[in-house]
């Protein structure tokens, strides 16, 4: 029987010595939607389900090389970044992809961990907004990420439904504006496009999550390589985080659960 070659996808972030986030995820989450997953590793971190002790920059020339090796060979059809560090990286990640032209492209701006560390600096936002940005077909910020963004407070519905449209007008193919991080009984993520707005609602789980965000973005990012619309992926992909959360797993000695991917 001849075994049917799956579509390619590339995630371009930080390796989570810890497995629950980063490039760990995002590798489990293509091959879980079995898509053959490609990884350009941005910066090392020295991290565990307590939190991050430690964060290495990968050098630019060796990002370079990376991303020259994986699209001189594979038809990445869907490429999504995360965690990329400072400014330089941003800017290169950029140029390199404007000159690539994958035919989706994911945006995570990673800028804070789960358990509050940065890891993202503060440069580096100018860069994501004026460079990065602009090429991204789908936007993935949580609330705290689009407060830096935008460079102002979200508390209330109305204004977390506005923060999208404003995210959008950054130059996003569209945007998903992740809710995790407000209050009530209800995850509400609020995604926008060109078409209109829609909200995707899951009951919150009483437990906190380790590498949901990056998880989302790959999610995402393989159900575009498979063939669906932005609005289907995102859809298809919150579901799947949501079950991976539901059955998560607590596998060290911090708080937080890693998903079952």
């Amino acid at each position: 029987m001849q075994s049917t070659t799956p579509p390619v996808a590339l995630t371009i972030a930080g390796s989570d010595s810890g497995g629950g986030a980063g490039i760990q995820a995002d590798l489990k989450t293509f091959h879980a939607h079995h898509v053959h997953g490609l990884s350009v590793i941005a910066a090392i971190t020295s991290q565990n389900t307590r939190g991050v002790t430690a964060v290495h920059p990968v050098p630019l020339g060796h990002i370079r090389s990376q991303i020259d090796a994986v699209f001189d060979d594979f038809p990445i059809v869907a490429v999504k970044t995360g965690m990329l560090g400072n400014a330089k990286t941003v800017r290169l990640v950029a140029r390199e992809l404007r000159k690539r032209k994958p035919a989706w492209l994911v945006v995570d701006p990673v800028m804070i961990s789960t358990s509050g560390s940065r890891l993202l600096d503060e440069d580096a936002v100018e860069a994501m907004v004026n460079e990065l940005i602009p090429l991204a077909d789908v936007l993935t910020p949580n609330i705290p990420e689009a407060e830096a963004l935008l460079g102002y407070s979200l508390r209330t519905a109305r204004q977390l439904t506005d923060a999208a449209e404003a995210l959008l007008a950054l130059g996003a193919g569209s945007v998903l504006l992740k809710g995790g991080h407000a209050r009530g009984g209800e995850v509400v993520d609020r995604y926008v496009d060109e078409r209109g707005a829609m909200e995707i609602r899951h009951a919150r789980l009483p437990r906190e999550g380790h590498g949901t965000g990056c998880t989302l973005a790959s999610a995402i990012a393989a159900e575009l390589a498979l063939g669906h619309t932005p609005r289907a992926a995102v859809r298809r992909a919150a579901a799947y985080v949501h079950r991976t959360l539901k059955n998560g797993y607590r596998p060290g000695g911090g708080a937080v659960h890693v998903l079952r991917h």
